[in-house]
């Protein structure tokens, strides 16, 4: 159905704004409100120098690096920046990152809060405020942002372009309600002991890997950098590839490795499901889709899905994921990207971007451990192949070592990721408690 209204001139925005995106819904923010320019005391840009992957100079946030309404831990670093510059943009406690530009609208003018002190600073598609206190705390604030309700209100806001962009000036025009004192600190509470659940998750999740590698012999191990190395002519002739990628030696050292203890190649132990689902035979039946963008590296879990029918399915959604398997990405740079399926998730339609461990001798949380641990992640990264979009072949996964743990082992692995995942499980349902308490607030007025 074609919705239209009309908008008397005097209600335009002056030559600033003729989208008909701008005027084509109504604030559910009645009259008691502050504008964000009444309610922020500080706005600041991140730094716009280049990043590195290397470890050189001082950790830079990104988008990439927000974990659900919280600042994480980041992956990259800047060495063009000064000292000085880096205390500058250090973000603190009760700042509030919010994204600035993004070719995904839907990501544009998402928020997290920073819930203590770093030693961080942060990219420059990304803005921070500073929320007064007399007014709105930072916990608060954040909630309202990420709501249902403050979505409409951003993304009334946003100029659409090719790079979406909302930025510091459009977060000062938009209305932000005004919380009673008593809500505000319950919201905080939610959101503080939400933090404090997923920082419990990651640590059980870690001491399964550090169990998992200990038992490999594997902690701490030194793969160092060699510069140059001799690979027989024979070896290259056996895997039809010639490229120094594929024979650097650490790959090898760690193979050896593995090998030292009781192992088996992976189709002796892992069924890798083929991806043979048609969605178009069923083109009027709701499936719920599971892309890259999904997962949550931090713990190896699916956190989200999109609804299509079978009609509109893309053609690479030909997986039907079961409870109990490991999807692994293919795609080099998003090798990480493994998760375990939920009982939630039986059922859901995945892309053929995932390679679909299934195993009736290894636990499946054992089975993410491995995949997601650099057991897996060094031999998915030795296999890698092409040129436009690299990525790991499907026959080339015949190629894995897998390690055989005693049960015991395997239990123990398996606790940790179970306790792991039922405190993420625990923070999402108190992060969705503190935007239902936001929104009830705002729709009964």
């Amino acid at each position: 159905m074609i919705n239209c209204s009309i908008i008397q001139k005097s209600h335009l925005e002056g030559a600033m704004r003729l989208d008909a995106e701008y005027y084509c819904s109504d604030s559910l923010i009645g009259s008691n409100f502050h504008l964000g320019k009444d309610v922020v005391s500080f706005v600041q840009y991140g730094t716009s120098k280049e990043l590195n992957e290397e470890n050189r100079g001082y950790p830079v946030l990104r988008l990439n690096e927000f974990e659900d309404w919280f600042a994480g831990q980041p992956t990259k670093y800047c060495n063009k920046i000064s000292e000085q510059t880096f205390n500058g943009l250090k973000l603190k406690k009760g700042d509030v990152l919010i994204c600035r530009t993004n070719g995904n609208p839907k990501l544009v003018g998402k928020a997290a809060l920073v819930a203590e002190n770093t030693n961080i600073a942060f990219a420059s598609y990304l803005f921070r405020v500073q929320a007064d206190s007399l007014k709105i705390n930072s916990a608060t604030l954040t909630a309202f942002l990420n709501s249902k309700i403050g979505r409409a209100e951003i993304e009334k806001f946003i100029m659409p372009s090719i790079q979406s962009n909302f930025s510091p000036a459009q977060f000062r025009q938009i209305k932000i309600p005004i919380f009673p004192p008593a809500l505000q600190k319950e919201i905080e509470t939610r959101l503080f002991d939400s933090y404090e659940l997923l920082a419990d998750s990651k640590s059980s999740y870690q001491q399964a890997e550090d169990l998992l590698l200990e038992e490999l012999g594997l902690k701490n191990f030194d793969f160092e950098k060699i510069l140059s190395s001799v690979v027989n002519y024979s070896d290259v002739l056996e895997a039809e590839r010639i490229d120094a990628e594929y024979f650097q030696p650490k790959y090898e050292k760690l193979i050896s490795k593995i090998k030292e203890r009781n192992y088996k190649t992976l189709p002796e132990i892992i069924e890798n499901v083929p991806a043979v689902f048609n969605a178009a035979s069923k083109p009027s039946e709701n499936f719920k889709y599971v892309e890259l963008s999904n997962i949550n590296p931090s713990v190896g879990i699916i956190d989200g899905f999109s609804e299509v029918s079978g009609r509109e399915a893309p053609g690479r959604a030909k997986r039907i994921l079961k409870s109990g398997d490991v999807i692994v990405s293919s795609v080099e740079g998003s090798l990480e990207k493994v998760a375990l399926v939920d009982k939630e998730q039986d059922g859901h339609l995945a892309s053929t971007g995932f390679f679909q461990l299934r195993s009736d001798k290894i636990l499946p949380e054992v089975l993410l451990v491995i995949a997601r641990s650099l057991v897996f992640q060094m031999q998915l990264e030795k296999q890698c192949a092409g040129t436009i979009l690299t990525a790991v072949p499907k026959e080339a996964i015949k190629n894995i070592v897998v390690p055989i743990l005693p049960k015991e082992t395997q239990q123990k692995i398996a606790d940790l990721v179970r306790q792991s995942h039922k405190a993420r499980k625990k923070a999402k349902e108190l992060l969705e408690e503190a935007k239902r308490k936001v929104e009830g607030m705002i729709e009964n007025k």
